[in-house]
């Protein structure tokens, strides 16, 4: 064979070569960057800190159609640039999280009507999780927007022994919604006392819950009653007259479990802008369903990656402005920083 021939094979071969490396080089990526369709991945750098934002007027009522440019967000005083934004027609992810403890056990059913009422007053483009708890926690249908499946995933719920509230949260956080992008909150139904515990505490998860971009709406329900009842003679069934003889299964006065469980509760809706709720009556769980469901359709998102990058955990203070007279904004106050891992 002559040199020029084989020079021209050989430089054939090399291109050939390259061509199906450059191709596999770019086909790779592509696969990974189109997940299925109903998981959101996060592909921003983890600096990103979305804050949900609601701005009524002087009447209470939202002010929806506002642009990018009206709102101004500061970090510790320090105006940042908005480098995301979502208006209030973009679709949420809600996780509903359901106590069904024993001593939820009479109230199930109002609980499963209550919680699938609640579904259907979200938009049809909202994406809901269904998580249960008692000792265990269970999650009953991953996020997706099919009534059919959430519905069927509610009415699947069933009731049994202990309360772990704690881990339940620090699980729908740190490995559920902290890998969904956009905009997301948690709508929590529980007396709030935790039994059964064990990987994460009422401490623990208040700092998780300032970590996470999302709101919690958090609606306590009266089962003092209840528990005392399977007691021994209890001295009374009134949490108010401070009885010390009615106890948690952890033999702690559930006079005291219940006071730390109302703070619990207020403190995780209070640190990341959403609502505390007391249900004096199951009766009043759809009412307050529903205005939850429209609030959630009610909340611009906005997304700055911090200019100070700073290596410190730390908690930085929060403001938003919006360029309007006469207006109510309803931010969180703070959040937690994190350095990205390197």
């Amino acid at each position: 064979m002559s040199r020029p021939i084989f020079t021209s094979l050989f430089l054939t071969f090399v291109a050939g070569l390259a061509g199906s490396f450059s191709a596999s080089a770019q086909t790779k990526p592509q696969s990974n960057s189109e997940p299925p369709q109903d998981i959101d991945v996060v592909r921003v750098s983890t600096t990103l800190v979305t804050v949900p934002v609601s701005v009524m007027d002087r009447n209470g009522r939202f002010i929806p159609d506002l642009k990018q440019d009206q709102f101004h967000l500061f970090e510790d005083g320090i105006e940042q640039q908005i480098a995301f934004f979502d208006n209030a027609e973009q679709p949420f992810t809600v996780a509903l999280l359901l106590d069904v403890s024993d001593s939820a056990a009479a109230k199930l059913a109002q609980i499963k009507d209550a919680a699938a009422a609640f579904v259907n007053e979200l938009r049809p483009n909202d994406r809901v999780m269904i998580v249960t708890f008692d000792k265990r926690i269970t999650i009953l249908c991953e996020a997706t927007s099919d009534r059919d499946l959430l519905n069927a995933a509610i009415y699947r719920a069933q009731s049994g022994g202990g309360t772990s509230l704690y881990s339940a949260i620090d699980l729908v956080i740190t490995k559920r919604l902290k890998r969904i992008r956009g905009r997301k909150a948690i709508v929590l139904f529980t007396d709030g006392v935790d039994t059964t515990s064990r990987d994460a505490t009422y401490e623990s998860t208040l700092r998780t819950a300032e970590e996470l971009d999302a709101l919690i709406y958090a609606i306590q329900f009266n089962t003092y009653a209840d528990v005392a009842k399977t007691q021994t003679n209890p001295a009374s069934l009134d949490p108010a007259q401070g009885s010390s003889s009615v106890v948690t299964s952890k033999g702690e006065a559930l006079t005291v479990a219940y006071k730390r469980a109302e703070r619990y509760l207020q403190l995780l809706s209070d640190k990341t802008a959403g609502r505390f709720y007391f249900a004096a009556s199951l009766g009043h769980l759809k009412e307050i369903f529903a205005r939850i469901a429209a609030e959630l359709r009610e909340q611009y998102s906005l997304g700055f990656y911090p200019s100070n990058k700073s290596a410190t955990k730390s908690r930085r203070e929060l403001k938003v402005k919006v360029s309007l007279p006469n207006v109510a904004i309803r931010s969180r106050r703070s959040y937690i920083y994190a350095a990205p891992a390197q």
